[in-house]
């Protein structure tokens, strides 16, 4: 797509009263932005679903340097741009009536990955739920899957974390612009999903991260992937509601189920019980529900590495806890040679990067 076009195409989608169906009905009926902005008043208003209202609105827009900025941004970030009906746009999101008519992405996976599947759920999971999450990713790791997640704390991060480990391709879906990383603690490991996945939005850079982005982040959470996991979440939340999505576009859906007396499980029990969701258990079950042909017998898996961005008090702690069942925090003291709270401290990083679990008694366990 020639600048100009790119150009106007993204200044389209600024306009107020436009949303992503408006939007792409408005380049179906007139062929391109420019025609669109060309096009005059009761042109606009004949087309299905604009009006007085949102005709108005185009023909008084006038702030095409910011869409000028915005091309800068995207050629000295090498940032790639999709647009709902050219033939590289994501294939599954295609299929989704509501799905960014724009889409931005900064990274060097194939979006159209054969198998890909989302997982989502709690910023705050029990052991019970980290645990499985790292055990399930390990159990399809030989399949190859791309693993989608939105780089929240928590559940998001440990999918991520867990992919790389295992030389997965992992895609961040944000509520933000790609000129920033939220929460700003997932900085180091967005920098390496680029390398090995991506990061996608549908928010032009100077975008924050506003509460009210957020369900148009998991839209995309829900549609671009063959199945969405929900491993852990209350009854209600940012995973019910993309429960909800993935299911208003026919995709299927998964949960685990947990105790009833666990808030945590909650949401996944509800989703089980009213027939919203496959209750799942491993990896098995997924790898049936969607037909994935077995692994190659030769397939290997990525050996537990330690991250580039551990601190050395951080890598002290995993080099310990590899290999034994787990260790208290009093020894791990002792063996590190550090202060209580450097130690403390260390643990609870550990613990949000999935890297390391908690047992009673303040014992742990790398994972």
């Amino acid at each position: 797509m020639r600048s100009d076009d790119l150009q106007s195409l993204i200044a389209l989608t600024t306009v107020p009263h436009i949303g992503d169906v408006h939007m792409k009905t408005l380049l179906q009926h007139f062929g391109s932005a420019q025609a669109v902005f060309r096009a005059r008043r009761h042109e606009l208003e004949r087309v299905p679903g604009i009006g007085s209202v949102r005709a108005a609105a185009i023909r008084g827009f006038r702030d095409f340097s910011r869409a000028g900025e915005e091309l800068l941004f995207m050629e000295k970030y090498q940032i790639r741009v999709f647009v709902a009906g050219e033939s590289d746009y994501p294939a599954r999101l295609m299929h989704c009536y509501d799905a960014p008519a724009v889409l931005y992405f900064r990274g060097n996976c194939d979006l159209d990955a054969s198998r890909m599947v989302s997982i989502v759920g709690t910023r705050d999971p029990t052991h019970y739920g980290k645990d499985w999450l790292v055990r399930l990713i390990e159990d399809l790791a030989s399949y190859r899957p791309l693993i989608v997640s939105g780089l929240a704390y928590g559940i998001d991060t440990i999918a991520h974390r867990q992919a790389l480990r295992h030389g997965l391709e992992t895609v961040g879906v944000v509520a933000h612009g790609l000129d920033r990383i939220y929460p700003h603690a997932n900085k180091s490991m967005a920098r390496e999903m680029t390398a090995q996945g991506g990061l996608l939005t549908d928010f032009m850079s100077g975008t924050p991260p506003d509460g009210r982005n957020f369900p148009s982040r998991n839209r995309i959470v829900a549609g671009i992937s063959d199945a969405t996991i929900v491993v852990e979440t209350g009854h209600k939340g940012g995973s019910m509601i993309t429960a909800d999505i993935a299911n208003s576009y026919n995709k299927d859906v998964c949960a685990l189920p947990g105790r009833v007396t666990d808030d945590k499980s909650d949401g996944c029990n509800r989703l089980i019980r009213e027939h919203r969701a496959h209750l799942v258990t491993g990896a098995k079950e997924i790898v049936e529900l969607l037909n994935w042909d077995a692994p190659p017998a030769s397939a290997s898996r990525k050996q537990r590495s330690l991250f580039p961005e551990l601190t050395a008090s951080e890598q002290a702690i995993i080099s310990i806890l590899e290999g034994k069942e787990s260790v208290s925090i009093d020894e791990l003291r002792q063996l590190c040679g550090m202060k209580p709270g450097e130690t403390a401290s260390a643990i609870l990083n550990l613990e949000m990067m999935g890297l390391v679990a908690s047992d009673p008694g303040k014992r742990y366990r790398a994972l």
